[in-house]
Order: C-alpha cells, then structure tokens, then sequence
C-alpha cells in the first residue's frame, strides 16, 4: 500500500537544530495531511505539528516559535525543522500520513526517529 520513510533527528545538545523528513510512496494517491508526533518514554504519545496539502500548520503549544512544518505536496514528504531544541524536545518522532487512496481515507504511521537532546 503506502509506506513512509522517515529521515533525519539524531543526537544534539540544547540550543541546537535537528530536521526530521518523511516521504509517503507506494500507490497512487493524494495527501489529505502529514505530520509528526512524538512520545517520550513514560509519556502519551503528542502532537508536535501537521500540516495540510493546502498549507494549513497546527503545533503542539510546547514547540510553538520553534519548530517549522513544511509540505512537498509534489513528492509527498513532509519536512520538521526542529530549531532551539530542549533536553524536554528528546523523544521518538513519529511520522503520520492521512490520505486519500481510492475513493477512502487511510492514516499510516511511520516507524518513527530518534530525537535526542542533551544538556
């Protein structure tokens, strides 16, 4: 069906950048809306930010003013700049994708990245 590879986080200490990607590939289909959420051990898993294939953002309160959500609708990857990163940022980054294949609605979810941030 749909697959999504995700791309990037890693290992920072505060104050630093990370980028997190994913492309969405396998049938022909098209993108509702892509995003990242994030779950922290001991912790629900959250929203981080989402984006729509007609450029509407949504972020999470605690990444407001720091992280910036971006859409390729043409090739169906969704870029996370993740900028003045906090030891509380550490996490595994989730990738989602909602679209559209057929005539229903489906929502995938990657294998999700490691974001790890040091003090």
């Amino acid at each position: 069906q749909v697959q999504l590879v995700e791309s990037g986080g890693g290992l920072v200490q505060a104050g630093g950048s990370l980028r997190l990607s994913c492309a969405a590939s396998g049938s022909i289909f098209s993108i509702n809306a892509m995003g990242w959420y994030r779950q922290a051990p001991g912790k629900q898993r959250e929203l981080v930010a989402t984006v729509t294939s007609g450029g509407g953002t949504s972020y999470g309160d605690s990444v407001k003013g720091r992280f910036t959500i971006s859409l390729d609708n043409a090739k169906n990857t969704v870029h996370l700049q993740m900028n003045s990163l906090k030891p509380e940022d550490t996490a595994v980054y989730y990738c989602n994708a909602d679209y559209r294949w057929g005539i229903l609605n489906h929502v995938n979810w990657g294998q999700g990245r490691q974001v790890t941030v040091s003090s």
